[in-house]
């Protein structure tokens, strides 16, 4: 992850002064423990789509203005941005976050590599996995009670992808299974 993190930062900044980095890949593939990782080995802050409201209805495209106006926006004229975390237990909004210009941001989550802010993007990251695995894994976290949300949501994020054509862009692909 270190020869990684050093290849992120010889990059030149993306949005702004800040190197952004999208970690992109459909549901259960291991986005999240990927970025985690990659924030720690850059010393940066990691954002989740899980830390807005992502309707289940639509797919992946719902959430994202969120992030771009209030975050990316903000960031590309050198700003700090800042966004209200959603807190999915209490079904409500959360804390206020500040997301300070810093060298490098990883966002992370289905649809954050979209090609709408690839001009945006220094560095992009697919990860992937089989689907079995993946259904098992969303089965595993959130519990037999959302099967039926979670079918409809693999189709309609493999959906997105197919016209966002995201793993086509990424530069680097990760396998988990």
């Amino acid at each position: 992850m270190n020869h990684l993190a050093e290849r992120i930062m010889s990059l030149r900044p993306s949005c702004g002064p800040v190197r952004l980095v999208a970690v992109d890949g459909p549901a259960g593939a291991g986005k999240t423990t990927f970025a985690v990782r990659l924030g720690a080995a850059l010393g940066c802050q990691v954002i989740h789509s899980d830390d807005f409201p992502v309707p289940w209805e639509g797919g992946p495209g719902g959430w994202f203005h969120a992030l771009e106006s209030q975050v990316l926006l903000p960031l590309r004229g050198g700003q700090s941005g800042s966004f209200r975390r959603y807190d999915w237990v209490r079904g409500e909004y959360a804390e206020h976050v500040t997301v300070p210009v810093a060298p490098v941001l990883v966002i992370e989550g289905v649809g954050t590599a979209r090609a709408s802010i690839s001009g945006l993007l220094a560095f992009t990251v697919w990860v992937e996995a089989p689907w079995e695995l993946r259904f098992a894994r969303v089965m595993e976290r959130d519990g037999a009670a959302l099967e039926p949300r979670w079918r409809e949501w693999f189709a309609a994020e493999q959906e997105w992808f197919d016209e966002d054509r995201t793993r086509d862009r990424a530069d680097l692909v990760v396998p988990t299974g």
